[in-house]
């Protein structure tokens, strides 16, 4: 062969293996979080494998869409969104790929996992109680219950009943209670509201705060931002509400997750899976749960976080979070024939 043509093919070779090369070395990561603690995250899972992580940040419902519409050809590798609810869309979409992890398998409880291997659960969340310290006793909401019992009428606050974080707690309350009894809590529920259903969890922190409401329901880590705030009108509003860890003596305070999984049509699947038992790693977990106060799913995990932890010990329920997803359709059934609007 004459030395033009071999460089001729050799340059052909190099420029058809040099793209597999690159592709090795990046995983492209689709995520609904945005705090600034995953930069360092990031940074640390790069520097220990050489792996980029290309980002994509938007709200879980954009993501999904963006994925649906992207078909076969989207470069995504991992999704990561929030809510069981969410991730249960998702996997019924058919947007995730099944991941068989020993690493993911032993360090994720079974609880915050789908059995199948279709995502997994990184950082925890409960829905608790709050209250106004000035008007409402707290052994008068001790349980999920006590927000459909008379004597709370006109003091409850919620978001709207279709929100993931509502429909989670009253998939919950099926599991718990069966479709019957979880449809007369909820339309007794609705019969307490001091206001129509609006705003996040902060507004209806706020609104105990300013005495509008007497008792809202809230994700923790909401509460917790507020405590960690330099606002005056932030800490304003925790002092003039109390919190209740739901349902201690009987089924535990609902919990949720933020997670992900492998995208089902994901071009850097090894990089993938190794970007997913990294998140279940001490150190990421340290970051995963104190980005947006949450509580690390893997037991071994510190967390630097006085404010959450000055909220103290509590029992979670321990309901599987991938059986909120079967009670999905019966829990919005509930929502729209109740008027939780």
């Amino acid at each position: 062969m004459k030395p033009y043509r071999l460089l001729t093919v050799s340059i052909a070779l190099a420029m058809l293996v040099a793209p597999a090369l690159a592709q090795d070395k990046v995983v492209n990561l689709y995520s609904a979080r945005h705090y600034d603690t995953d930069e360092a995250l990031y940074a640390n899972f790069t520097k220990a494998t050489g792996i980029k992580v290309n980002r994509i940040e938007a709200g879980d419902d954009a993501l999904l869409e963006r994925i649906r519409n992207e078909g076969a050809n989207s470069p995504a590798d991992v999704l990561l969104i929030v809510d069981a609810a969410r991730l249960a869309t998702a996997e019924k979409a058919g947007l995730f790929a099944p991941v068989k992890s020993k690493v993911l398998q032993a360090r994720i409880p079974a609880e915050y996992r789908d059995p199948d291997g279709m995502w997994f659960g990184f950082s925890s969340r409960a829905r608790v109680i709050v209250y106004d310290e000035k008007r409402v006793k707290p052994e008068d909401v001790q349980t999920y219950q006590d927000l459909a019992a008379p004597k709370n009428r006109g003091r409850v606050c919620t978001r709207p009943g279709s929100h993931p974080y509502m429909l989670s707690l009253v998939s919950a309350m099926v599991e718990h209670l069966g479709e019957q009894q979880a449809e007369a809590w909820a339309r007794g529920v609705v019969a307490n509201f001091a206001r129509p259903p609006r705003g996040g969890d902060t507004d209806q922190i706020r609104g105990v705060g300013t005495g509008e409401c007497g008792v809202a329901l809230t994700n923790s880590y909401y509460l917790v931002r507020l405590m960690r705030s330099k606002k005056a009108e932030d800490q304003a509003a925790v002092q003039a509400v109390g919190m209740v860890w739901p349902n201690q003596k009987d089924t535990g305070t609902h919990m949720n997750i933020s997670g992900g999984g492998l995208a089902h049509n994901a071009p850097n699947r090894e990089n993938a899976i190794r970007f997913l038992e990294y998140l279940a790693s001490d150190e990421a977990q340290a970051y995963f749960a104190n980005g947006n106060n949450e509580w690390p799913v893997v037991r071994s995990a510190a967390v630097n976080n006085p404010e959450l932890a000055s909220l103290g010990n509590f029992k979670p329920d321990a309901l599987n979070v991938g059986l909120l997803a079967k009670n999905l359709p019966a829990a919005q059934r509930i929502v729209d024939r109740v008027g939780w609007k």
